[in-house]
């Protein structure tokens, strides 16, 4: 009997416990509030071109350009809205492998904030490579930045040589290398950080990657780097399924290899190589195939544009005083560099190369001999400027000018 009402009175604790109504959770995470205190709601599932608000800065779901690039990247991630660039890489990966309705809805939402991103005055392509924050499903967090390195003079544009590309495919009489060296250049002064150099415009015999030649680039012309290269391994593929699809699709793999090279040192600055996916390169209809080649190009310049931009950037700025006319000082760069009126400039003479006793490798400039400082007063012609002593003397035409910092 005493056992029997154990066992119901057991019975009748557990009914009771099964209404006692439950206290919520207190490990569930609090709303989230921006600094004005509206909540901000979690997406479940966000959609490229989503756009949410944390702490009063707004970010947006977008493509993460290292995918594929770097293991165990994200396909999307959160990227900050005032540092958001949509690129070539983005639009055509979303492309294929999106619906009509999507890719519509997509656009739309890029088109907006392309359009927000006007009206606050911010350029839609960034200078210099953007440091990005990411949201992973389990809320934000500050990600480290993609690049910890202050870049020198970072208002000024560099100057740089882009060599006609060698050809190294079977498709020469197409001149996909004279097309391949226009978009290289393309895709650095779309930057808003290069002033490229029509090598052509340039009276040096040999070649310009010879050191001699690359000393006077460097001290005369302005020029801090050289980029050399080819395009390769250029394969296409065409295919058409009859009776169920009339349009000829076509696929083209392309190999573009760079060479960086520093002016200053004489020396190779970087190398690079991009390969593009295959499956990217999808063009249908008439001219599939050449459309696919260019798409081909298009995406390896992409993949390595990033690490291009980076290299030329990290060398620092100079121009020179190209004449001396009583209180003026004539400089070759000016609007086009990235020059304004009123800037600070220091004048040096050329300095001495410092070579590595043990590797024998150069490793840089010094600065000479400090002539003075120079105010920028007038900006004149495509890129030149005439400025004012400030204080010093004794300016000479192969004196080098730097930003004052």
């Amino acid at each position: 009997m005493r056992k029997l009402l154990v066992l119901v009175l057991a019975l009748s604790l557990a009914s009771c416990s099964s209404l006692w109504p439950l206290k919520k959770s207190a490990t569930q995470p609090p709303p989230k509030k921006t600094e004005k205190g509206e909540k901000v709601e979690e997406k479940v599932d966000p959609k490229p071109g989503d756009v949410q608000t944390l702490d009063g800065v707004e970010y947006i779901y977008a493509r993460n350009k290292r995918y594929q690039l770097t293991p165990y990247e994200p396909e999307y991630m959160w990227v900050r809205k005032d540092q958001y660039s949509p690129g070539l890489f983005e639009s055509l990966a979303g492309a294929g492998t999106q619906g009509k309705k999507e890719r519509a809805e997509l656009d739309k939402r890029i088109a907006k904030l392309e359009e927000d991103l006007k009206k606050k005055g911010v350029a839609p392509q960034v200078v210099y490579p953007a440091q990005v924050a990411a949201l992973p499903g389990m809320g934000y967090y500050s990600a480290p930045p993609l690049i910890n390195f202050s870049f020198p003079s970072p208002k000024m544009r560099r100057r740089v040589v882009v060599l006609p590309l060698r050809d190294e495919t079977n498709y020469k009489a197409e001149h996909l290398d004279e097309l391949t060296t226009r978009r290289v250049v393309g895709r650095l002064e779309n930057t808003g950080a290069v002033v490229c150099v029509d090598p052509e415009t340039i009276t040096l015999k040999g070649k310009l990657t010879d050191p001699g030649n690359m000393k006077t680039l460097n001290e005369l012309y302005g020029v801090q780097a050289v980029i050399a290269g080819t395009l390769s391994d250029m394969y296409t593929t065409a295919s058409k399924i009859e009776g169920k699809d009339e349009k000829e699709t076509s696929f083209a793999f392309a190999k573009i290899s760079l060479t960086v090279y520093n002016t200053e040192t004489a020396t190779v600055l970087r190398q690079l190589s991009g390969r593009n996916p295959v499956f990217l390169s999808r063009e249908k209809g008439e001219m599939s195939t050449e459309k696919s080649k260019i798409k081909a190009i298009d995406l390896s310049i992409e993949l390595i544009a990033d690490d291009l931009l980076k290299a030329v950037l990290a060398l620092d700025w100079h121009g020179r005083i190209a004449s001396v006319e009583k209180d003026r000082i004539f400089i070759n760069a000016g609007r086009l560099s990235g020059l304004e009126r009123g800037d600070a400039l220091q004048a040096y003479s050329p300095g001495e190369q410092v070579i590595d006793a043990t590797t024998k490798v150069p490793l840089g400039k010094l600065k000479g001999t400090y002539k003075g400082d120079l105010e920028v007063s007038e900006l004149f012609g495509v890129d030149a400027c005439w400025a004012t002593v400030k204080t010093g003397g004794q300016f000479s035409p192969t004196d080098l000018v730097y930003l004052k910092k």
